[in-house]
């Protein structure tokens, strides 16, 4: 694999008690790890080939999928959502599903999940924010961050013993307490967002999209409109 090739990814802002003390899921990686080590951060990774086939038992809302096709190839929106609920589910345990069985054969890195009786479902993430890793990185990653609310996760919220290694010290970290934490530059942006999204159960009307080139650093704003198909 081409290591200096950007690749997609999804990350899961899991907002507990959000209407009194609002508190966040975070965790920290290891000290060996390529990409942001030490750092404490949100669930998850780069989108594996099988995910785009994963099925849904319900998609992402309208809106979502609208601004997630925003300066973007066409048709990544339900491998995007399939990322980030499996992500979610290896590094944490935890289940954003509904009860139900699969059809078909199960991809590989989705048994797990799929033996917990549930189908992914997408319809309460909200595509909250997009940013580009500035070039020169060990890891180059386009990652788009959803938020969910605890709320809608399926299984106990405090039992993380169904998660990997990947992560360690898995905690609930009061929102207004988050910055005191070893966070890469980027998350402490998203804060930021997550922080003027606390009352509101709504998708963005717009998303802030963080784009690092080779040529500038820019913010955009990403509102729903795909990039023209090129011959």
């Amino acid at each position: 694999m081409d290591k200096t090739a950007i690749r997609n990814a999804a990350t899961v802002i899991v907002l507990r008690d959000r209407q009194d003390d609002p508190s966040i899921l975070m965790g920290q990686r290891g000290a060996s790890a390529a990409f942001m080590p030490n750092k404490f951060v949100f669930p998850g990774g780069a989108v594996d080939a099988e995910d785009a086939d994963v099925p849904l038992a319900a998609p992402l809302p309208a809106l979502c999928h609208d601004r997630l096709a925003d300066e973007a190839p066409g048709g990544l929106q339900h491998a995007l959502a399939a990322a980030a609920i499996r992500e979610l589910w290896e590094e944490t345990g935890l289940i954003l599903g509904h009860r139900g069985t699969w059809p078909g054969d199960v991809p590989e890195n989705w048994h797990r999940f799929a033996a917990t009786g549930h189908l992914p479902a997408a319809d309460r993430l909200q595509f909250v924010f997009r940013a580009l890793t500035p070039p020169g990185r060990p890891r180059r990653f386009d990652a788009r961050f959803f938020l969910v609310d605890a709320a809608d996760i399926q299984n106990e919220i405090d039992d993380f013993t169904d998660a990997c290694d990947e992560l360690s010290h898995l905690q609930w970290i009061k929102l207004r307490d988050a910055r005191n934490f070893d966070l890469p530059f980027i998350t402490e942006v998203v804060l930021a967002e997550v922080e003027s999204r606390v009352t509101s159960i709504e998708p963005p009307a717009s998303v802030p999209y963080f784009r690092n080139n080779d040529e500038a650093s820019l913010f955009l704003r990403l509102r729903g409109h795909p990039m023209p198909e090129h011959d």
